[in-house]
């Protein structure tokens, strides 16, 4: 292993946290040295008692939204072919929470497009959730949009475990991504979250032209934030959007985000979700052992993922139980001052 970063493993190992100026020197050693980034990565994984567990989503409320974001499917902005619909039944909720639970999904995300809640989707959205949680073994992360601190609440008392809400880029490049809504917005959701007392899941999308110094940028932010999960989700061209001709981004560059993620915040979660397939490929199965610890299994938001037969085949190869958990073989999760060995929230793919 590299002496630099060996002796920044050995830092990690000793509680002190990576600083992301660190891990800028680190990507500056050169692509010769990235299984040296991987396997530094798997041990901090290793040493913060990292389970591996899987969640899953359901597209409850599709199109029409009234934000620009430029990878966006289901932009109003944008020409493309996602359908339209508006909030599912509540059974269609039941059904679907019963579907992951079946599968061994720790988490369900109920997903609805629009800047935010309606009163009445939302209404209905917390009383679906007490009925989902009185029949189904699921825990519950929704994605709503914005949320106030007064919404945040009902929905913790509504019975939903986890609030999702990607900063989707740092606040450097997020004006080429979006205009009709400030980065501000989303970090005050965020924070409502976190006051409400629900566990926290955020992160990005990588592959929107964002170089190193933004997904960096990104890194601290979320540090700040104190968020408990961090989904990484992979850009999916979508026909009709902006980003239709992005270039797919190279799965050595999608690794090492799950890398450096890892190295960045040793003592969370790390789930990888949207564009997992479309990037990562044969190479997907390398994700563990690059320090994630989720994966989201199943279709993504307006995307399809690999088959949920085939996802659960491949995490039986990894030797994980019919709960879709494995803890690693480890020391105690304090070997990391902010490592968390309590669980956890998942991750969603392409969320305004």
């Amino acid at each position: 292993m590299h002496p630099k970063i060996s002796a920044m493993l050995s830092s990690l190992l000793q509680g002190r946290r990576l600083h992301e100026t660190e891990a800028s020197g680190v990507l500056s050693l050169g692509k010769q040295h990235r299984l040296d980034l991987h396997a530094a990565a798997r041990v901090a994984a290793s040493v913060a008692g990292a389970e591996i567990f899987t969640c899953g989503i359901i597209n409850a409320k599709s199109g029409r939204c009234a934000e620009d974001c430029s990878f966006c499917a289901q932009s109003a902005y944008h020409a493309t072919s996602t359908p339209v619909y508006g909030l599912v039944a509540e059974d269609r909720l039941l059904r679907r929470a019963e579907q992951l639970s079946g599968s061994g999904a720790r988490f369900m995300g109920i997903v609805i497009s629009g800047t935010a809640p309606t009163a009445g989707d939302f209404e209905r959205l917390c009383e679906a959730a007490a009925r989902i949680r009185s029949r189904v073994p699921i825990e519950l992360c929704a994605s709503f949009g914005l949320l106030t601190k007064e919404q945040a609440l009902v929905l913790k008392q509504a019975g939903y475990a986890s609030y999702h809400h990607n900063l989707e880029t740092a606040p450097s490049w997020y004006g080429r991504v979006c205009t009709t809504h400030p980065f501000e917005s989303r970090i005050t959701t965020v924070k409502n979250a976190r006051s409400a007392g629900l566990r926290v899941c955020s992160g990005g999308i990588f592959g929107l032209g964002e170089g190193w110094e933004h997904r960096l940028e990104l890194s601290g932010i979320l540090h700040d934030l104190d968020v408990d999960s961090i989904p990484i989700n992979f850009l999916t061209p979508i026909r009709g959007t902006p980003l239709e001709k992005a270039p797919t981004l190279p799965v050595e560059d999608a690794l090492d985000t799950v890398a450096l993620f890892r190295l960045l915040h040793p003592g969370r979660d790390v789930v990888v979700c949207g564009g997992r397939s479309t990037v990562l490929g044969e190479w997907d199965r390398s994700l563990f052992h690059c320090g994630a610890n989720g994966i989201m299994i199943g279709d993504y938001l307006t995307t399809k993922g690999s088959g949920l037969e085939e996802d659960l085949g491949y995490l039986r190869t990894l030797g994980v139980d019919g709960s879709n958990t494995c803890r690693r073989e480890s020391e105690s999760p304090s070997s990391f001052a902010d490592a968390r060995p309590e669980h956890k929230t998942g991750g969603m793919d392409e969320v305004s």
